[in-house]
Parts: structure tokens; C-alpha cells; sequence
């Protein structure tokens, strides 16, 4: 199937027609005048879609966000989680069945809205522990079947509660990757779990036994992350899981020292080990030497108003602004740097063999060869885009319009 987009700005630029065959950006060429949109300019049967002078933006990658506990259109809350992880958790635990709604409803309708805002590639966590056993892991591959046709989705096993400070939590761990989790989860080896060593013995070894990739939650602070990340370096080594293994959050390691911060960041760029950041408050990860060394790094929106946190609105525009402001940026470039994070960053994240961000002014994502992965947005700049957030958006998954003025097609 051909479809063409008709003037739209890539990444801002010059206004231009887009031809797309299945799937896959064929031809970029100068805008047409309205004299030749008059008559036959688009091919046969080709399906056209008006950009109306919008911004041409490869569509958002949400690569760190959970599903599972969302409460997105739901009754606003008191937030009642207690500090640190394991207190977040607990309150998690203990109010999540009572919720209005079951798991998969409020998955499929919180990745629904994603996709309205212009989010086509996913990677979720969904909790396994002996509490929920597979319920809420169920519940997100329901959200994935939803809307199979209009996004790709990958699910990941994730253990919020530890592998060792609970019997079972292994074994309800692998339980779901035989089940098809895409990719194995693990977090904070030494303040969660108490011993770096066994914990991620397990994740490491599922992930080479079942042939997946490795994403493990880092909020540990200052040395001890950099203990816990160089852990997880050895073993990424040691096992060949070169492009394989992401770090999720790393607090702590915006804190160390210059010397060391820079070395650690070599090392992940030497292992090709990914970064995926939620753009908290506080010290900021340092985009632009993460670029320079050429560490892939993606954005997520993390929990969305649920039991841990009442902020996020299923909108990967607020979020890419929250990645800028957090970061302390001003110049344009440094702002399109973090729509480019949001988008192609992610998907390399997903997919290590996809193009990546050579440096803080590289734009890539919208080339023919390209995947069409595409969202419209309104704006004078993609700048401008970024700090106006406005709802004019089309959506595009595989080529195909999935949505239109943040309503689902």
C-alpha cells in the first residue's frame, strides 16, 4: 500500500511530500503546489494525508513504563506510598486489586491514549512477584493484543519486589519468560536484594537461557550504583550480551565524580549497554556526554498516576519537555536532541541494529529505507513543538494512519 504524506516539515524543515510503501519511507521530495495537488500528483490508489505545513517527527519510543499499574482516566487518588522502593512497593500491593478497573482495562486504555498522543513502540514492565503471581503480566499482554495493530509492544518480566527477599519470586520470574516475556527484568542488586552477586546470577542467567535481553532498574545512589553497574559490565562481558543490556533510571551515576562518571560511561559505550531515563528531578543524566561516546539512551514516562507517583498523562511530548527542563536545556538544538532521545534514541534502545544518535545534532528516523513510525505535530519549530504540546497529531504505525486529533483510528 503507498500512502503520502503532503506537505509536511522533517524535523522542521523545508515543507515536503513523503511517499510511503508498505511500511518503509520510499521518497522525500519538495512539496507539491496546490496546482499539481489539483490534479493526479499522487500514484494510483495511493492513500493521501494532508500534513498541512505540521512537523514530520519519527513517533515516540516509551522504553521504561508500566502498564500494569497505571490508573490513567481513573478517579484521582491521595497519593499514601511510603519512601524508598520496597515502601513504594508495599503500598502497591496492598491497593492494587481494589482498583476500579482490572489490569488489562486499564493497560489497553492507557497504551490506547499513548498511541492518540504518538506513541507506536513500547516497552512495558509488568510485575511478577508471589503476590500477583502472572496476573498483572497477563493483563498487559491483553493491552498488547488490543492494539496489536497499532503498535509494537514489548513486555517485560519484571521482579518490583526483589528475587530474594521472597521464596518463589525466581521461579514466578521465569515462569513468564517461558510464558513469552520479551525481555527479563531485574532491579537494585544490592539495596533491594542485599546480594549483587545472586541476584544477578538470576537475571543474567535467564536472559542467556532464554535467549532475551536484560533491563534492570539501577536507583541506587553515588558509589554503591557504580559498584552495581560495574557488576552488571562483567557479566554483559563475560556472557557476549554486547547491545543487550539496558540500564533503567542509574540515579546515582550522574553524582560520581567526573573522572569516573566519564570512564563508567566509556566502558558503556565499549559494551554497548543502553541507558533508558524517566527525566526525574534532581541530577540529570548527562545526554550530551552519552552522545558524544555514542550510548544509546531512551525516554519513558515510568508509573502514571498510580500507587508509586500521581504524575504522568500518557503523553510523550510533556515528557520529552520534562527531559529538556530537567536537563537544563535552552539551546534549540539541545531541545530537538531530546525529541530525538524520545524517538529514534528509544528505538535503538528496542533494537539495537536500528540507526542511533551519532551526536546532540544528529536527526535521523525519517530517510527512505526508514521505518514509518511516524507522528504529525503542530508547530512553528520542533522547539516550539516541544514547549506548546498542541493536540493537532497524527499518529502513524507500519505507514498506516492509527491515529488522528488524539483519537484512535
Amino acid at each position: 500500500m503507498t500512502v503520502i504524506l503532503r506537505n509536511v516539515r522533517p524535523w522542521g524543515e523545508a515543507a515536503s511530500d513523503v511517499q510511503i510503501d508498505d511500511g518503509v519511507i520510499t521518497a522525500l521530495t519538495p512539496a507539491t503546489s496546490d496546482a499539481v495537488i489539483a490534479g493526479e500528483a499522487a500514484p494510483t490508489g495511493a492513500v493521501v494525508v494532508e500534513g498541512n505545513g505540521r512537523i514530520l517527527l519519527p513517533s515516540f519510543s516509551d522504553v521504561h513504563v508500566h502498564l500494569d499499574s497505571n490508573r490513567i482516566g481513573l478517579p484521582f487518588r491521595p497519593h499514601t506510598g511510603a519512601p524508598g522502593v520496597w515502601g513504594m512497593m508495599l503500598n502497591d500491593r496492598k491497593n492494587w486489586r481494589d482498583t476500579e478497573a482490572s489490569v488489562a482495562d486499564r493497560a489497553t486504555a492507557c497504551l490506547g491514549a499513548m498511541i492518540e498522543r504518538g506513541t507506536t513502540r513500547v516497552r512495558t514492565y509488568a510485575q511478577v512477584d508471589v503476590d500477583a503471581g502472572l496476573e498483572r503480566f497477563e493483563g498487559v499482554l491483553a493491552a498488547r493484543e488490543a492494539h496489536r495493530n497499532r503498535a509494537d509492544v514489548e513486555v517485560i518480566a519484571f521482579p518490583q519486589a526483589g528475587l530474594l527477599r521472597e521464596a518463589g519470586s525466581a521461579d514466578v520470574l521465569e515462569e513468564a519468560l517461558k510464558l513469552g516475556a520479551d525481555v527479563v527484568g531485574g532491579i537494585d542488586p544490592c539495596s533491594l536484594d542485599r546480594d549483587p552477586v545472586k541476584h544477578l546470577d538470576i537475571v543474567f542467567g535467564l536472559a542467556e537461557k532464554y535467549g532475551v535481553p536484560l533491563d534492570i532498574h539501577l536507583h541506587e545512589p553515588d558509589q554503591l550504583g557504580l559498584f552495581s553497574a560495574q557488576l552488571i559490565l562483567e557479566r554483559t562481558k563475560a556472557l557476549g550480551m554486547q547491545g543487550l543490556v539496558t540500564i533503567s533510571h542509574g540515579y546515582g551515576l550522574a553524582d560520581l565524580p567526573a573522572a569516573q562518571l566519564q570512564e563508567l560511561i566509556d566502558e558503556f559505550a565499549a559494551l554497548d549497554i543502553s541507558m533508558a531515563t524517566i527525566a526525574p528531578a534532581g541530577q540529570p543524566l548527562p545526554l550530551q556526554q552519552l552522545a558524544a561516546a555514542g550510548v544509546r539512551v531512551g525516554l519513558g514516562q515510568d508509573g502514571q498516576r498510580d500507587y508509586w507517583s500521581p504524575y504522568g498523562n500518557a503523553d510523550m511530548l510533556d515528557r520529552t519537555w520534562q527531559l529538556a527542563f530537567t536537563s537544563r536545556f535552552r539551546a534549540d538544538e539541545l531541545i530537538e536532541h531530546c525529541v530525538a532521545v524520545a524517538t529514534v534514541g528509544g528505538a535503538s534502545v528496542l533494537n539495537p541494529q536500528a540507526p542511533r544518535l551519532a551526536s546532540v545534532a544528529d536527526r535521523p528516523g525519517l530517510n527512505a529505507g526508514d521505518p514509518a513510525e511516524l507522528v504529525l505535530v503542530e508547530g512553528d519549530t520542533v522547539t516550539a513543538a516541544v514547549m506548546d504540546r498542541l493536540p493537532g497529531r497524527t499518529v502513524l504505525h507500519r505507514g498506516q494512519v492509527v491515529a488522528d486529533g488524539l483519537e484512535l483510528v
